[in-house]
């Protein structure tokens, strides 16, 4: 037996765990990857380890990619509970007794300190499409309130903490699987609607709801801010609109070519704040132009379209569920991103995928990915 197994070579060991991978995700995330580590390496250039902390943390989340890629959907399904549980009650910790930097409180000590929100960025997708493939063919409007229920206590938690950002990507991610599961248009519409006339109200009345001592109800007062900073960065040039003005002259000075690696004047001069994290976008779009940014929307469009096909064919609800709404999570991450650095959205905090430095996002980032990798083994198992 032992003889058996060492005529096998490494490749021929590893070649049935990789077989199934889908080539267009695998070419998408090393585009995304490759314009990451350049980004870091220039942005981050005097910042010490950024760089190789970085492409660490690229190795970490490739590690769990290829290990959740292994996990079929079926076993999935019966993690998902498991999962969002831990997820919940973690929540509930921080709430109690979570550690408070900078104002918020979202972080937990269980030996390591973890942020416990990043956890239902997986965790609410699994746990509504285990919700709705439980419920497949007799499906009533009660159960969409269940649903409704499952998303909204978490997403509570989290902008209870405060923590907006990670707030939105969980409450989409869970409105996706919602969406999909087949929420009638007379539910989205009126949302909708409201939302843009709330939109517009805001724009029409900002010079009012925007000077010193108004209150909004519901809004804390920095949350309140960063709306008013994106109607008028000019309000406040040196303070609050510091980071949206100068992400918008990164953007705008990079003409279509670009300035070149490391040649970025916004960047290298530290103009703008949080150049390797939030703000990454700003930096590579003003060292790579409107071309470099075509190539990293690009690399996003093939990602979203490709999952969306693996959703298409997914085997089971379950799968079919999942896919879409990770695969949307990614557009998600990038439009709320590159919006926030343009001008075109309030900052709250969200990371550009594969580009922006940061660990934990970076494994949840991975775990997403093999996710669909696993869907589109299953798939082609199917299939075959």
């Amino acid at each position: 037996m032992g003889t058996q197994i060492g005529k096998y070579s490494v490749f021929q060991r590893i070649t049935p765990l990789v077989k199934g991978f889908d080539n267009v995700i695998a070419f998408a995330v090393l585009l995304l990857a490759a314009i990451g580590l350049l980004s870091i390496f220039s942005a981050g250039y005097g910042e010490g380890q950024r760089f190789v902390d970085h492409g660490r943390n690229m190795l970490i989340a490739c590690a769990i990619m290829f290990v959740v890629a292994q996990i079929p959907p079926q076993r999935m399904m019966a993690l998902a509970v498991p999962i969002y549980t831990v997820g919940l009650a973690l929540l509930v910790a921080v709430a109690l007794f979570g550690l408070t930097k900078k104002g918020a409180q979202r972080w937990l000590n269980v030996g390591i300190v973890i942020q416990p929100s990043e956890i239902m960025k997986i965790g609410m997708p699994l746990m509504l499409a285990w919700w709705f493939q439980k419920r497949e063919g007799q499906l009533r409007i009660l159960d969409f309130f269940v649903g409704g229920l499952i998303l909204l206590v978490p997403v509570a938690l989290i902008v209870k903490q405060p923590d907006l950002g990670t707030a939105i990507l969980v409450m989409a991610a869970g409105l996706y699987v919602i969406f999909f599961a087949g929420l009638s248009w007379w539910l989205i519409i009126p949302p909708l609607i409201l939302g843009v006339v709330s939109v517009v109200l805001l724009v029409v009345f900002e010079p009012s709801l925007c000077v010193p001592g108004a209150d909004w109800p519901f809004l804390r007062d920095y949350q309140q801010q960063r709306v008013c900073t994106l109607l008028d960065p000019g309000r406040d040039p040196l303070g609050k609109g510091f980071h949206t003005i100068q992400g918008m002259i990164a953007i705008g000075s990079g003409g279509f070519w670009g300035k070149g690696l490391m040649q970025g004047t916004q960047a290298q001069l530290d103009f703008i704040p949080e150049r390797t994290t939030d703000f990454v976008f700003a930096a590579y779009a003003e060292e790579f132009g409107l071309l470099g940014n075509m190539l990293l929307i690009g690399g996003f469009l093939v990602l979203v379209f490709r999952g969306l096909a693996i959703a298409l064919e997914g085997p089971t609800l379950f799968a079919r569920l999942l896919a879409g709404s990770i695969t949307l999570i990614f557009f998600t991450y990038a439009f709320v991103n590159m919006g926030m650095v343009s001008g075109l959205l309030p900052v709250v905090g969200v990371p550009l995928p594969f580009v922006s430095y940061g660990g934990t996002a970076m494994v949840t980032l991975g775990f997403g990915i093999g996710i669909l990798l696993s869907i589109a083994k299953a798939k082609q198992l199917v299939q075959s």
